[in-house]
This record gives C-alpha cells, structure tokens and sequence, in this order.
C-alpha cells in the first residue's frame, strides 16, 4: 500500500454526502437569506434525506444482508459505515427540525402565516374544517384494521400515513391496529378562514390533523386509545438485469413497481408515538430501532416548497433575475449565422437558456437542416426541445434521440417521452447496455453553399428548461469541423456497434476519460518535478474516484497548487502534512445549485481548459457515457477563467473543507464581501455600479479575465 492510499487519507462518501446537506441546512438557517428561500432549503434537506435512504442507505443495507464486508477507501465495512451514517443522520434530522420549530415557524408567525392545531381553532374555524372534511376528505379515505382475515397492508414509499390503536374488549389490553393512509392526492396544508378582520394572515391546519379530528366518525364504535403520523421509506436500490432484458422500456417498467415493494430502510414516527404502535410497525416493517426517527413536528418538511411558493409574497423571496441573452446572437440573424462566426460560451441561469431552445427550433423549420442528434437525460414535463424534436420529425428531417431510460427517479417521464418521440417519427435509442448515457451532446447536420456543415452543442447540464433557470451550467455553440466530427463519431457508437478509437478533440467515457485526467494530472506533477510552475483547478459536484484522488496527492507533494471546488461529496482530505498540504477544497451552496464541470491545467502557461458532464467518480468514468470537451477560443476561456476565479474568492456563501472532515464559514475579517452568485447574477444584469466596484478594485484582473489567486505570487 502506497502511502497516499492509506485509509486515513480518505473521507467516507456517504459522511461526506451528510455533510453536504448539513450545508444546506445552514442555508435553511440563514437570517440573511429571505424567508421563503430558507424554507425551500429546508425542504431540499428532507427531499434529499429520502434520496439518500433511497439509494444509499438501501445499498449498504442490500450489502450488508448479503455479507459483504470488504471496506470502501476510508476502510469502513458497509456495517460500519451504516452505524455512522445513522448517528450523523439522526443528528441532522434533529437540526432540521430544530430549526424549523425555534426559527422558521417563529418567523412565519411574524409575517401572519400560522400552522394551527384543531385545538387553536375558534369554534367557527372547527365548523368551516369539518364541513370541508365531509366534502372533500372523507370520500378519499379507506381506513384498514389488521386482524385475522386483514392482514398488514403494503405502506407506500413516502407516503404519510396514521397508525390506530382501537380498544377491543374481546382483545383485552392489546387493541385493534389500523393505518390510514393520508392522500396524497390533496393538498397537505388547509387554509381557514382567519377570525381577524383587521389583520392579513394566513391560517392552515394539516391534512393529517383534520383526519384526526374525525377518526371517531371513520371507527364508531371502537374507542381509540392512541393515533401518530409515520412514514416509511424502501430501498430503491435496485439493480435491472439488462443483459437478459428483451425489451429494456419494459424492464423499467416493471423495475418501477418493484420499488413500491423495496425492504423498509427508514421509519419516521410522530414524537410521543404510543409503545404498542411503534412495537406494530417495527414487527410488521421488519425494522430495527436506530433506523427509526422520531419527529418533534410535521413528518416530512417537503411541503414546505409549495410553501414557499404562494404568490403575494415576493418581499419574502430573492429577487428576480432574468437571464440575458447573450449579445453573441444577434436579433434577426439565424443562430446558424451566430455560431458561424465564433465559438459562444452560455453561463446558465445568468445567460438565457433560450438559444439552446431556439437552436432546435431554428433547426425543425430550415430546410437546410438534413439530422439532428441529440442526448436527452433529464427533461423537463413539457420540454420545448422535445416539441422542437417531434416538429423536426413531422417536417422531415432525419431525428435520432438518445433517451436515458436508466436515469433514476426521472424513469417514468423519460418513458413517457420516448414513446411520444417514436410516435413523431424520431429514430429512439434507449442508450447502451450496462451503461448510462449522461454526456449533454446535439449535433445539426444542416446542407450549406459549400457543402455539408454540422453546428455543435456540448454542455454540463441536462437539456432542461426549467433546471437552467436554477441550476449553474455551460454550454458551447460551435461549428468548428473537429467537434462536428467527434460528434457524430459519437452518435454512431450510440446507435450502433462501432467506437472511436480517435477523437480530435473529445474524450469520452467509458473508454479513455479516465486515462485522459490521470495523464493532465500527471503533466503537471511532472512540470512541477521539474521546477515549473504548476497549478490545477478543478470545479466538480462530487470526488470520489481512488485513483483520481491518489493521483491528486501525488500531484500535490510534487509542488502542484490544487484548487478543488466541489459541491458535494469530496473524500479527498486537504491539508494532511507530506500528502495534500498544497490542496484546498471549498464548498458553495447558495441560491443555485452549482452544476458546472471545469477543469483547468497551468500547462506551462498554455493553460488547458476542459468542460464536461463528468464528475471525478467511479460511476462516471467507468460506467457512464461521458464527454470532456476543450475550450479553445481565447475569450471563452476567459470567460471560463473568471467563473473559476470568482468562485475561488468567494467569502460568503464558501464553505472550506478541514482536514477533519467538516466545513466551516470563511474568515472575513480583512477581506471583502463577494457572494459569487450575486456577482455573476448582477453581471447578467449589467448592474454598472457593481461592476464598477469591482473594476476599480480589481481592474487589472477584471481586464484580463484573471484574479490574483493565478498570479505568480501563488506558485511561490
């Protein structure tokens, strides 16, 4: 074992990943974000949280089941990696709802919005609930009692439901169980109408308490000696058989259903839970007691983003910005023409995702166009791409579509517009065996003047309307002919069996992404061997890979600078003395979920730049379709220079990795205030006085495109 493998080097990644939403949650806590936004950051952790159990926890436990002990790069078996994940998960559901109780409701109260118990409600509120109950619950709900010729039911994954006890004389001191499940066809909160005229306010009661009001009426005859809300989540951690699988649409499918029936991972419950009820469920969900969270408050803070998105609140939320488009395309002038002319670089939600729209769209109704190919993971539920594609289909053009059946939790949607693209006439391709196809590509084939032309698309982020608008992304327009080439080489490995041994200008995962990091990473090792000059930055969502990250120490102790910026999960430890003493790694979690892959390599001042849809993980460079793409243009990759550079002297909403493992705030003492979101936002705006600020302090680097942090200065 080298030394650079050693365990200690090495942070789990789901404890990484539990930190990652502890990130979040700070935001929920934030008094300085406005109130609406910290509840749609509450409401992440929980959706998060259910995701996590989903797929994570429901792996190690599917591992655990099946004996396998062999420990991940930290050197924890799955069994010791369970038993800490559940001590940090109960830790952090307990902050959450800490904060929702001590600072969210308490500031909602202050703004008139209240969430009641029936036992507040004045008596004309209690008619105005059961009134509503009659009419619109009561006819949704089927209570169901467990007895000898009822036996327990199947509880859906994340739905709410309330556990009965009833009394039974013939029983003696056990009772009758019973559930109910809360429909999830209604809306979760109710408002009533408020008993003060002089005020604006807002009163809701939860579904759940309004059934509980009147569960009497649903048991007559049997009293009820106790009821509590709980809430289960399944192992959604399901492998497909795609070898043997005739048709792999169907597989999904079926793959679909199985989920309802996944083995149980997590049990919420209602604080204060009678005995005999958790004793019930745990027996009957086949669960043990540290997988189960009692819960000081409302069971699952998802709704608190529908909450958060009641109109007539906008002094609550942050304010909006509206994307620009890029004065690259100008108006009137085909998008075709645009992109003739210059490489365009589209730094999204800042810049308008229109363009990418338009593109399609301009492409659907030219006659010139003969092909369009494009990659399609996740999509949006009424994509404007997609109605361009069925329009390009109707009008003639040859539509080749990869749809990424295999992309998890967006299978049904993704299903769903595969079969409305086949219906159009598209030439549907459900990616390739074994692997997920996750590179963003589109490629127009369009006849020209002097022959044959392809117009290229490459991109970070999915293909998606509405995640542009929160999600941070890039994406290149080019007609250069070498991408053009690289493209459709790629498409015809997608469709068919051949695979492209050259590329000009792309790498491509699964066949030599890998190879092609570790061989950048190594240049600079070796420049820096050399008494060179050598420096990495890299922005990523997630860290995981091994290899990548050992090749990273390695790099470091030969003299390399690293910058990391990862969002997410990092199991790279910065700062271990001999290993990574010249790596940082810092987090940014603000209003959008930064999403964009860049890489950057000093390269002895030639300074190599790379976009891609791939993080450093094993999934994505042993298992994924994968594209790394080359940014050429010179004032696109000053473009690229400033976001990294921006990001990398962020005081605000930057978190900074310790060697312990945990984040924390950056000192501002001395330094200045720069929220690097608002900073890209107010440049989208154009916001003259913020730019001048910025000018004025930092003219040398606004000028070239750089900051400080790149200067010669860092390398000494």
């Amino acid at each position: 074992m080298s030394k650079y493998s050693s365990p200690k080097n090495f942070i789990n990644r789901e404890l990484s990943w539990l930190e990652f939403n502890q990130r979040v949650l700070e935001e929920a806590k934030d008094n300085s974000n406005p109130l609406f936004e910290r509840l749609k950051f509450a409401s992440i952790v929980s959706s998060n949280l259910d995701e996590f159990f989903m797929v994570r926890v429901g792996s190690l436990a599917t591992q655990i089941e099946a004996g396998f002990d062999k420990p991940d790069p930290s050197g924890l078996t799955p069994l010791e990696q369970m038993e800490k994940i559940l001590i940090r998960a109960h830790k952090l559901v307990y902050d959450q709802i800490n904060c929702y109780n001590r600072s969210l409701k308490v500031h909602l109260k202050k703004e008139n919005i209240a969430f009641l118990k029936p036992k507040e409600l004045s008596e004309r509120q209690l008619t105005y609930l059961k009134e509503y109950y009659l009419k619109n619950i009561y006819p949704v709900l089927t209570p169901m009692v467990v007895d000898q010729s009822r036996p327990f039911p199947l509880i859906l994954n994340h739905s709410l439901n309330i556990a009965l006890l009833l009394q039974d004389d013939k029983k003696g001191h056990e009772g009758i169980f019973a559930t109910i499940q809360v429909p999830s066809v209604l809306e979760r909160f109710i408002e009533v109408p408020s008993d003060n005229e002089n005020i604006t306010e807002k009163i809701f009661v939860f579904l759940e308490d309004i059934i509980k009001m009147n569960l009497n009426e649903l048991f007559s005859g049997y009293p009820i000696l106790d009821c509590s809300c709980y809430r289960i989540t399944r192992n959604a951690d399901l492998t497909l058989d795609e070898e043997g699988a005739e048709d792999l649409l169907e597989t999904i499918e079926e793959s679909l259903k199985q989920r309802k029936r996944g083995s149980t991972v997590r049990l919420e419950v209602e604080n204060g839970i009678h005995r005999s009820l958790l004793k019930i469920l745990e027996k009957e969900l086949e669960i043990s007691k540290d997988r189960e969270y009692e819960i000081n408050g409302p069971i699952d803070l998802t709704f608190l983003m529908k909450l958060s998105n009641m109109k007539n609140y906008e002094h609550l939320k942050y304010p909006p910005i509206k994307p620009y488009v890029s004065h690259q395309f100008s108006k009137g002038e085909s998008i075709f023409s645009s992109i003739s002319k210059e490489d365009i670089l589209l730094h999204h939600p800042y810049e308008s995702f229109e363009p990418v729209v338009d593109l399609v769209r301009e492409a659907a109704r030219d006659s010139k166009v003969l092909a369009i190919k494009q990659t399609l993971y996740r999509v949006s539920g009424n994509s404007p791409i997609i109605d361009a594609l069925i329009e390009a289909a109707e009008n003639g053009k040859q539509v080749t579509v990869l749809v990424e059946l295999k992309a998890r939790f967006d299978e049904k949607n993704n299903i769903h517009w595969a079969k409305h693209l086949e219906k159009a006439g598209c030439h549907v391709i459900y990616g390739l065996v074994g692997l997920k196809t996750h590179c963003k590509l589109l490629l127009i084939v369009r006849k020209e003047n002097d022959g044959i032309k392809r117009y290229v698309h490459m991109a970070t982020g999915n293909y998606n309307d509405i995640t542009a608008r929160i999600y941070t992304d890039l994406g290149l327009f080019t007609a250069n002919p070498y991408f053009g080439e690289d493209a459709s080489r790629v498409f015809n490995m997608l469709s068919g069996y051949s695979s492209p041994t050259k590329l000009f200008k792309m790498s491509l995962a699964p066949l030599h992404l890998r190879e092609r990091f570790l061989y950048l990473i190594n240049r600079e090792r070796q420049n820096a061997r050399e008494g060179k000059k050598a420096r990495i930055i890299i922005k990523i969502n997630s860290l995981v890979d091994k290899e990548i990250i050992e090749a990273l120490y390695e790099a470091s102790c030969a003299g390399v600078v690293i910058d990391l910026i990862v969002r997410g999960i990092c199991c790279l430890t910065p700062g271990i003395l001999g290993i990574s003493d010249r790596i940082s790694v810092r987090s940014i979690v603000g209003r959008f979920l930064e999403h964009s892959r860049i890489y950057y390599f000093y390269n002895e001042g030639e300074e190599s730049i790379y976009l891609s849809s791939a993080d450093l993980m094993s999934r994505n460079l042993d298992r994924r379709v994968e594209l790394l793409f080359p940014v050429e243009d010179i004032s696109v990759k000053k473009k690229v220079k400033q976001i990294l550079e921006v990001s990398l002297i962020d005081t605000v909403k930057a978190r900074i990795l310790g060697s312990n493992g945990y984040y924390t705030s950056i000192d501002r003492r001395g330094k200045e205030f720069i929220n690097s979101q608002k900073f890209f936002s107010r440049a989208s705006l154009k916001d003259s006085e913020y730019n001048n600020k910025y000018l004025s302090s930092n003219a040398k680097w606004m000028e070239e495109g750089f900051v400080p942090v790149l200067s010669n200065e860092k390398f000494s």
